[in-house]
């Protein structure tokens, strides 16, 4: 295609997406949707290939939501579909790794044609069972699971799946309410895109698809080809709730005659009795984006980019689980995935990567009574610790590497229920020291407004083994969870009084190279 040509559609299609995300946003309930942005959103073409990504999201949604478009195809052949249908899943291990993420792909049709799909995955307030924490036995305590399957089918609501899906929920307008937002935002893509083809003269985005994947895929390539050939090794341990340590090795492998890069996490840690266990589309999504942030991260996210950047995993193991695994709070072992990966590019990119981080945000869920005695159920919310250093600046505070995920502001959750935040502030001189420094964490700390006891899934990771500096950098401050000034970190729910005072204290991110005499 003409490249001109090209770039003017290129950015008509991320300007569609990026509308799409927004629209989602906009009129989600869930305000981690709404004012953190924990979302995806992305077009497909009609083999299910990621094609553009909005340019808001968090990793391990996107590149979830790309290896679920392949099996949406695989569920329901192109001929199959008709305008008004609507397809949902929320399968684990087809999706995005645990039943609170929510995939919704809409066919997109031209001129009674099917072009190719429109898909979002956002983490939904509730979705019945156990809860965001860690403490189920097996998969199915966690919740609701919706196999692959039409929420509408010809513009039709599919009741029977409503009906379930409102029976076996706590807050069932809250969870319908976004999956509406997830539909209408869908529609108005769709529409957007009919709208570009017709402007254009196309009758479909079958080249064009092919063009920019082919073109990405070229590019990521090129890419590969620049850096020297061999096989580096990293290894990063953390301890997780319920005290257990963790330890993720990997093998990245870079081949300069294929253009490919190959990690391997054979020798990592064995599956979980907690919910904290990684299917591996999730372990794949973060392992992409820490090889495509290093490597050429301005070349676009779509399926030609991803598909040099091979995954393997011992079947089984904590990052590749296996059904019935528990997995409801698999991104305190997911956003680890990273880590390792960094450390081997140190060896081939030392310029380019950064020291250990917090790790995973960590996730409070609250559910109880108000003072009225109506029950609640918060939707998650997260905190970030800080980030680790570059070989050239220092991390930033209170932000969390790999995801994209804000904080949900206090006057958004004091708003939304029986919650008093009395201290968020940052926690000085938790960052590692360096030639650059860690980010240092943050102190939140708040109380519930209510007469009764009430509920508390935290997910609180690195209490122990803090973030490791790089190149001579020190460790950053390992994380506190304090209730009444008291260590309290578990896997499982916590039965909570209704004058406990709990205390989150963030690790600081690793330093990166020796301090400076």
């Amino acid at each position: 295609m003409d490249g001109i040509e090209l770039e003017i559609v290129w950015s008509n299609l991320i300007s569609i997406v990026s509308e799409q995300a927004k629209a989602l946003q906009r009129i989600a309930f869930s305000p981690i949707v709404r004012e953190a942005g924990d979302l995806a959103n992305a077009l497909f073409d009609r083999q299910g290939r990621m094609v553009a990504q909005a340019v808001t999201g968090t990793p391990g949604h996107i590149n979830s939501l790309a290896a679920a478009g392949r099996h949406f195809v695989d569920a329901f052949p192109t001929q199959t579909l008709q305008p008004g249908d609507v397809l949902i899943t929320n399968d684990p291990w087809l999706s995005a790794g645990h039943f609170f993420d929510i995939t919704v792909m809409l066919p997109a049709f031209h001129k009674g044609k099917l072009i190719g799909f429109f898909g979002s995955t956002i983490h939904h307030t509730d979705i019945g069972g156990y809860g965001v924490g860690a403490g189920a036995r097996d998969v199915h305590e966690e919740g609701l699971w919706i196999p692959m399957l039409k929420l509408y089918e010809a513009g039709e609501p599919n009741k029977v799946l409503h009906a379930m899906i409102r029976a076996n929920v706590r807050t069932p307008d809250h969870v319908f309410g976004d999956l509406a937002a997830q539909v209408s935002s869908g529609r108005l893509a769709c529409k957007r895109l009919s709208t570009l083809l017709d402007r254009q003269g196309y009758d479909d985005i079958d080249e064009l698809s092919e063009e920019i994947i082919s073109r990405s895929e070229k590019a990521t390539r090129d890419s590969i080809r620049k850096l020297k050939a061999g096989t580096y090794h990293g290894e990063s341990s953390f301890d997780v709730p319920g005290g257990d340590v963790i330890t993720l090795k990997t093998a990245v492998t870079v081949d300069t005659e294929d253009g490919t890069i190959t990690i391997d996490f054979a020798g990592s840690s064995g599956p979980s009795p907690y919910g904290i266990n990684v299917v591996m589309n999730y372990t794949h999504a973060y392992s992409t984006f820490a090889i495509r942030s290093c490597l050429d991260p301005e070349l676009p996210n779509n399926f030609g980019s991803l598909a040099p950047i091979k995954v393997t995993a011992p079947e089984g193991c904590i990052v590749n689980c296996k059904y019935p695994a528990p997995v409801n709070a698999r991104h305190v072992v997911g956003m680890y995935v990273p880590m390792p990966i960094l450390k081997a590019l140190y060896h081939i990119m030392p310029e380019r990567v950064l020291a250990e981080g917090s790790g995973a945000v960590w996730t409070i869920q609250i559910q109880g009574k108000n003072a009225a005695g109506d029950p609640f159920t918060s939707s998650m919310f997260n905190y970030s610790g800080g980030m680790g250093a570059r070989m050239t600046k220092s991390g930033p505070s209170a932000t969390c590497y790999p995801t994209g995920v804000a904080a949900v502001p206090i006057e958004v959750l004091e708003a939304s229920m029986p919650i008093l935040f009395t201290k968020k502030e940052l926690r000085e001189g938790s960052g590692g020291a360096g030639a650059s420094s860690g980010g240092d964490g943050q102190v939140i700390q708040w109380r519930m407004r209510t007469k009764s006891s009430w509920l508390l899934n935290a997910v609180a990771s690195r209490i122990n083994l803090a973030p490791e500096g790089l190149g001579g950098g020190m460790p950053g401050a390992a994380g506190r969870f304090l209730v009444n000034g008291k260590n309290a970190s578990e896997a499982r729910k916590m039965v909570m009084k209704p004058d406990d005072e709990v205390t989150l204290e963030t690790p600081g991110g690793g330093g990166y190279g020796a301090p400076n005499s």
